[in-house]
């Protein structure tokens, strides 16, 4: 498996940085994973830590490649948010640990994803997206029935409000799981938080495709844009990528 891949995390214009972030290679599967602690709860950051904890030890201690890479998924995710729910038992629900994630498993030439909340997952080809996950969300909700447009999105006033995440109430979170998706020769496929989608158009996020750039180097350019964009009011900002290279 031939894959170039990179991960960032910035910390923005905030006092602390609650994102995590990272990316495991394996000789026959990749595990890309980003994790954005909810800043408005107690330990944001500890409920993202675990969370990426959680995902990268199942995964080393999976056989490769997966054999059922949604159950994979599903499962692993799902022991995230029982772990994030145990380390906030001891306070009042509405102060309890909480987090979104995003998750991607690449192997055999096919990518499958899932996500909780308004972390998000872009496939990238071409210089162009071609796919991306939904947000669970009133704004992306309100976006897919047509009622504001795309631009209206970026800017509304409750698109940091999700309702969905890891933690908080002991109820398994609904969580998207996508079916198995192609992936081309350098295709891309792009994790991050909501400080990098927020500040970065699609436009710009597409050109992670250019060829001849280094992933890093492109990546390093599209996140610290987002932060400027972004202002005074910049969140921390985290990304992994992958560029498929073949088998």
């Amino acid at each position: 498996m031939q894959v170039e891949y990179a991960d960032l995390s910035l910390l923005g214009n905030r006092d602390d940085n609650q994102d995590r972030v990272a990316v495991a290679v394996a000789e026959h599967a990749a595990l890309l994973v980003v994790v954005d602690g909810m800043g408005g709860h107690a330990e944001g950051g500890r409920a993202a830590e675990v969370t990426r904890q959680v995902v990268l030890e199942t995964f080393w201690h999976t056989p490769q490649p997966l054999f059922d890479p949604l159950g994979f998924l599903h499962l692993t995710i799902g022991r995230a948010h029982e772990e994030v729910v145990r380390i906030g038992m001891h306070l009042p629900l509405e102060q309890r640990p909480r987090a979104t994630c995003a998750v991607c498993l690449v192997q055999q030439g096919w990518a499958w994803w899932a996500h909780v909340g308004d972390s998000r997952i872009y496939h990238l080809r071409h210089g162009a997206v071609i796919a991306r996950t939904r947000d669970h969300s009133h704004v992306e909700l309100l976006f897919r029935e047509g009622l504001i447009t795309a631009e209206q999105a970026q800017t509304h006033p409750m698109r940091n409000f999700v309702e969905c995440c890891l933690g908080g109430d002991p109820v398994l979170p609904d969580m998207s799981v996508g079916r198995r998706r192609s992936l081309q020769p350098d295709d891309v496929v792009l994790l991050c938080t909501d400080g990098l989608w927020s500040g970065a158009p699609e436009e710009q996020i597409a050109h992670l495709t250019t060829p001849g750039k280094p992933l890093r180097e492109m990546l390093a350019t599209v996140c610290q844009s987002a932060v400027v964009n972004n202002g005074p009011g910049s969140d921390n900002t985290s990304a992994a990528a992958l560029r498929w290279c073949g088998r």
